[in-house]
């Protein structure tokens, strides 16, 4: 499987590592090593069509929780580190999970401290070119602005790899870089640690979004 920016990160799985990546901004240059200030560079010399963010990722740790692990994750590429629990009671998240991406939009709002995110709904069975259109635009935006996407989705998608995902009962993950002007994104998954990374195409993440939506 491709080894990508996440998998290249020392990623955090809860109760495993810890890790010391984050985002290699002006705060924390002083406290970067030589091999996280050259990576930074390297990051930032990368055409506008490719550009992922770093993540200190955490597994759920438990069947329910996807919601806020998908928003902590998000969070993480900010240099947050907002405890799961937490953010499930903000969320209204029970054994039955969090109710949709409206529950969760909120939050990230109020974490980062600006109204950036909004939700966009794709209704079922109805994804046709304008939605991917937006959501390959409402990721490129995103992105660019130094923010992770989280998205409900449910059912199964295939990785580029060619790897099979599914979640029948639905499932929250964080969208969290974009490839080839965002033809292709970058997941960051709770759900499985040894499958913390994977990249699909847009038009199969806005299938597997449809009848949910996202916070972008």
């Amino acid at each position: 499987m491709r080894t990508d920016l996440i998998r290249r990160t020392a990623l955090t799985v809860a109760g495993i590592a810890a890790t010391a990546g984050g985002i290699a901004g002006p705060a924390l240059a002083a406290q970067a090593t030589p091999a996280e200030r050259a990576a930074t560079v390297q990051a930032e010399r990368r055409p506008a069509g490719d550009r992922e963010l770093d993540v200190r990722y955490e597994a759920q740790p438990n069947f329910y929780y996807c919601g806020p692990a998908a928003a902590r994750n998000a969070l993480s590429v900010q240099g947050k580190d907002i405890d799961v629990d937490t953010m499930a009671k903000q969320m209204g998240t029970t054994e039955a999970g969090t109710n949709s991406i409206n529950d969760i939009t909120p939050v990230l709002n109020k974490e980062t401290g600006r109204k950036a995110y909004h939700s966009t709904e794709i209704p079922a069975d109805k994804v046709d070119g304008k939605h991917v259109d937006k959501l390959r635009a409402d990721v490129v935006r995103a992105v660019d602005d130094g923010r992770a996407v989280v998205a409900n989705i449910a059912g199964t998608a295939t990785d580029t790899d060619g790897v099979s995902h599914s979640f029948a009962g639905g499932h929250y993950i964080s969208v969290v870089g974009y490839h080839e002007g965002g033809k292709t994104v970058t997941i960051a998954d709770s759900a499985n640690p040894d499958q913390a990374s994977y990249r699909v195409d847009t038009d199969v993440l806005a299938h597997w979004i449809a009848s949910r939506g996202y916070a972008s």
